[in-house]
């Protein structure tokens, strides 16, 4: 008869490193566990102002569908208990799904790591940096690691 053990073990999301793997054995080249790329990708969805799903292209046929958290912005939270923040979300959010609908789109600087399952990468489309769009429009603040600023008082 099977027992269950009586503890469970907790394994983290293998996306980040199921992309990191998948690329190095496609011969991309990294360092400090990051991938350079460019990866092209398809944008399945917009979560919030500074992350999306993918399907990561990581060679002819093969895709990995991962979670990209944009690098160097950071948006508003669409689960805020400020009413102004919430708001402020789904505006940037929406500016992001625009931005990137019907975009081919390149992520670049993979890294994985503490982002909740997700990656961390430079993402462009063929306008240019998504980052430096969705600062100019001022949707979003300039975010390099570190305790988050709030968006309310």
């Amino acid at each position: 008869m099977f027992r269950t053990p009586p503890f469970a073990v907790r394994f983290p999301s293998p996306m980040p490193a199921a992309l990191a793997a998948v690329l190095a054995c496609a011969g991309v080249a990294h360092a400090r566990d990051e991938i350079s790329g460019p990866v092209a990708a398809t944008v399945v969805r917009v979560i919030d102002g500074d992350t999306f799903v993918a399907e990561a292209h990581v060679w002819p046929g093969e895709t990995v569908r991962v979670s990209v958290r944009i690098r160097g912005i950071d948006a508003p939270e669409l689960h805020s208990r400020c009413g102004e923040e919430r708001v402020a979300a789904a505006v940037a959010r929406d500016a992001l799904a625009a931005l990137l609908e019907g975009q081919a789109v390149t992520i670049s600087n993979v890294g994985g790591g503490k982002y909740y399952g997700r990656v961390l990468a430079d993402v462009e489309t063929s306008a240019g940096g998504v980052a430096p769009a969705m600062l100019s429009r001022d949707l979003v603040r300039r975010y390099s690691g570190g305790r988050r600023q709030p968006y309310c008082g």
